[in-house]
């Protein structure tokens, strides 16, 4: 093969062919030589047809130049002559960076930093919008429409209509009895917090307004006409001695009775 001539490798002619010889006298295959030296097998054929093309910089070249001649024995001086005479690695050259004026780096940054904000609001505000719309919504939805406004002052603490009841005071102080219920009453205890409107047979207001949790009202079945009680799911209903379904009359949680001739409650309109 043609040799390339060059600077840094002409004192390394013959090398090749010597590094070629040693190889083949001592009955070793390239693949041998790659393999003891762990490089590839192209560089050693590229080693003994002196392409230093092929090789790299004149650095490289000398290492394995080096390494293939300890291998085949060859410590002979004119060896190791060639290998010191072959020049030196160019070192590389620093390509310097583009400097960015310090003006067009804040520019940069800045117009990063808008299209962020601007992405982020295009996707932020229609969002908060539909939020702020729902909750609006909501809201109207949830107002409760079961208490009726009372224009007259209603609301008002129904014991003050209601006739004091007569309690006998024990001296043990023992739990005062409860009046027990005629079979023609109307009982109305309440679990929770409710409002009643009781009207009268003459349509004069009985009662009409918040009643207490835990609270007991009574009411003669002849003297009532309708009977309207909110929230109605905690309050336990008697009449004529038995419980009453107050679910099968409410509606929205406010329930509406009549009272029927014979003293007992129908669903009123």
């Amino acid at each position: 093969m043609t040799s390339h001539p060059d600077t840094h490798h002409h004192s390394l002619a013959g090398c090749g062919e010597r590094l070629k010889q040693a190889r083949e006298a001592a009955g070793m295959s390239v693949d041998d030589v790659a393999t003891k030296l762990h490089m590839p097998a192209r560089i050693v054929r590229s080693l003994e047809a002196e392409d230093w093309s092929q090789l790299g910089a004149p650095v490289f070249v000398r290492g394995q130049v080096r390494s293939y001649s300890r291998l085949m024995g060859l410590m002979t001086a004119p060896m190791m002559d060639a290998l010191v005479d072959v020049g030196p690695v160019e070192p590389s050259r620093i390509i310097s960076r583009t400097h960015t004026p310090k003006a067009q780096w804040w520019a940069e940054q800045l117009g990063r930093r808008l299209v962020y904000i601007v992405l982020t609001l295009f996707l932020v505000v229609p969002a908060w919008v539909a939020t702020r719309q729902h909750l609006s919504n909501t809201s109207g939805d949830a107002a409760p429409l079961d208490l009726p406004v009372d224009t007259s002052g209603a609301y008002e603490q129904p014991q003050a209509r209601q006739p004091a009841m007569p309690r006998t005071v024990v001296a043990s102080m023992a739990p005062v009895a409860a009046t027990p219920a005629t079979s023609s009453d109307i009982v109305i205890r309440t679990r929770g917090e409710s409002w009643i409107t009781v009207t009268a047979v003459d349509g004069s207001s009985l009662e009409k307004g918040l009643v207490p949790a835990n609270s007991e009202r009574r009411y003669a079945a002849a003297q009532v006409a309708r009977l309207t009680i909110g929230n109605v799911s905690a309050v336990d209903i008697e009449n004529h001695g038995r419980s009453v379904d107050v679910g099968s009359f409410a509606r929205a949680n406010v329930a509406r009775f009549a009272v029927s001739s014979d003293g007992s409650l129908v669903a009123a309109d």
